[in-house]
Parts: C-alpha cells; structure tokens; sequence
C-alpha cells in the first residue's frame, strides 16, 4: 500500500526529492511541520505552477499594454478593484505569500539523503535558498503602483518592479527538469518556452513603440495606425488602434522575426525598432536551432530501436541460410530473436524517454 501510494505521489509532485525508498514510514515530525512528498503539498506545487504561468503571461501584458494614462484615470475614477486583473495579482500575491510560510514549515533532503524536520534547519536551508527570490515575487506592486498617484514615471517603474514575479520561474525550471528523459516532455516544454519567450518579446516590443511615438511619428504603430485607418490624436488619449489590435500585431511580428519568416508588412523603422529586432533574430536562431536539435534527436532515439531490430533480424536470417538450418528449428530461432530483440528495444525505449 505504501509504495502505491508513494507511486501517487511521485507522478503529482513537482520536486526533484520525492518520496525515498528507505523512508517509506513517515518520520517522526512536528505537529506544524509538513512533509515535502505529502499528497496537500503535491497538489500545492501544482497550483503554485498554475499561478506563475499565470504572472508569467499576464505580468509583461499589464506592464506593456495596460500601464498607460488611460489605465491611470480609470483606476483614480473607480478605485483600485474596477479592474478584475487588479484583483486577480492580489490573490496571486497572497497566495504567494503563504507558499513562503508552507515552505517554511516543509521538509527537505539533505546532502546525506536524509528528511529534515527539524524548523530551525528548514528555517536556514530556505533562507540561504529561494527566500529572497520568492519574497521578491510575492511583494504586492500592484498596490503600491495605485497609490503612487498620477505621475506616469513612478507607475511606470513600479510596473515594471512587477516583473520580479518572473523570478519564481527559475524555481519551476528546476522543478519541471526531472521530465527531461521524456522526449515528448521536452518537446512539449521547449514548443511552450518559444510561446513564453516570443510574448514576452512582443511586449517588449510594443513598450519600445510606445516610448517613441511622442517624439517619432514613423514607428511600426503610426504605420500600424494608417494601415487600420485609426491615426492617432494626441488629444485623445483613446485614439489609435485598439489594445487587441497592438497585441496581436506585435506577436506577429515577433513569430515571424524568431521563425525567420518575416514578410516586411510590420517592420522596424526607428534605431530602437531596428536594434530590437537583431536581438530577436539573434534570439531566434538559438531557439530555432535548439528546437530542431532535440527534435531531431527525439527522432533519432525513436528510430533508433527500429534499424538494430532489422539489423539483427537480417544477421540471424544470413546465419540460417549460411548454414542451411531445418525449417522447424528455423522458425524458432527467428521467434526467439524476435522476442529478445524487441524487449531490448523496449527496454532501451523507456530508457531515453520513447514510446
């Protein structure tokens, strides 16, 4: 039953240090200390993933496309909760906040493969460990961006503090590393990294074309504006192409740019726009070429098991002929390799993560 449920565990826990054979049995522990394969924190590493892919994709949104002067009059008018975004970051703070004090309370491994209870250790170990990082993540910015007034500057830096929460994704990094055997797992994982990384250029990118438009009317968003038909009146502060229409443009011309695609309709213009957009093809073609290398050798492992079985099957049909095998003893010896063959490459398939 132990191992059962040790099994359970190990498929819901994130960390790397699950459930040791040689600790079966619970330890014993204090009545305020949790065990860190215990099925609660399993289940709470995976809402904590939950919320920082959440931050992950809507912390650099916000900070773009929503920290403008307009945002600032809405929240003076209707107050800090008429934004349902606003509310959201409260509970992913708070929640943030009580990871800090669970961790606080939850057992480790040690060096010598030992669980340790004891608070004043646990204490030590997250101090010296992910403390800061995550005490950083869980300050709430988004309260003190609301009551720093009206002056653009300070929202804006304060806005871009709000980032720090991206920390936290160095954490999970570590976590989701043990699905490294897996191929389909790597896959998954890089597909959703090149997704991450090209929105999180895409606010970037906007962020730049935002900066300029006072001072230079020829950025990628002027020409975004005449294409739509909606210029830009600096006397209006609503005026101009919408937020969904920015979004998705900036994210077109980040796709394009890392895939090496790119048409020319959205183009740099600016020496900001222009350097921006080497980076990005830099970026590109390190992502380009780490996607397909492990592509290619997902495939490679999944082939591999295959040319060895033929490889062998035709050795074994070239020693039969060679020295004239009867058919009875024949047809055995070709099912036996079969049988053999086949459990090594299942064997070896499961090894490197294959199916």
């Amino acid at each position: 039953m132990l191992l059962i449920i040790s099994f359970h565990v190990e498929v819901l826990s994130l960390g790397a240090d699950v459930l040791p054979e040689y600790k079966l049995q619970a330890p014993d522990i204090h009545k305020w200390i949790m065990l860190h394969y215990s099925p609660f924190k399993a289940m709470w590493d995976w809402i904590i993933l939950l919320l920082v892919l959440y931050t992950a994709v809507f912390t650099p949104y916000s900070a773009a496309f929503l920290l403008n002067e307009l945002e600032q009059e809405k929240r003076h008018i209707c107050g800090y909760t008429c934004n349902p975004l606003n509310v959201v970051d409260m509970i992913v703070d708070v929640l943030f906040i009580i990871d800090i004090v669970i961790t606080f309370r939850t057992t480790y491994v040690n060096h010598n493969d030992e669980v340790v209870t004891h608070p004043k250790l646990i204490a030590i170990h997250y101090i010296k460990g992910w403390f800061l990082i995550d005490m950083v993540a869980a300050i709430p910015f988004d309260l003190l961006i609301f009551r720093s007034g009206s002056d653009e500057t300070t929202a804006t830096l304060i806005g871009l503090l709000k980032t720090a929460r991206l920390l936290r994704l160095v954490r999970v990094a570590r976590k989701l590393d043990r699905y490294s055997e897996y191929g389909a797992a790597v896959l998954f994982l890089l597909m959703c990294t090149f997704v991450l990384i090209a929105h999180w250029l895409a606010c970037i990118w906007y962020a730049i074309g935002h900066m300029e438009r006072p001072y230079m009317k020829t950025g990628w968003l002027d020409n975004l504006a005449d294409q739509l038909g909606k210029h830009y009146n600096d006397s209006d502060a609503s005026s101009g192409p919408s937020v969904q229409d920015k979004y998705v443009t900036a994210l077109y011309f980040t796709f394009s740019s890392l895939t090496s695609v790119g048409f020319g309709n959205i183009s740099p213009n600016t020496n900001s726009e222009k350097i921006f957009s080497i980076c990005v093809m830099l970026i590109g073609s390190l992502m380009y070429a780490s996607i397909f290398g492990n592509v290619s050798a997902i495939i490679q492992r999944l082939y591999s098991g295959t040319t060895r079985y033929h490889t062998q099957m035709l050795r074994v049909k070239e020693f039969i002929r060679f020295h004239q095998i009867p058919g009875e003893l024949r047809q055995r010896l070709e099912e036996y390799f079969q049988h053999r063959c086949w459990t090594c490459t299942l064997h070896l398939a499961r090894a490197f993560g294959g199916t």
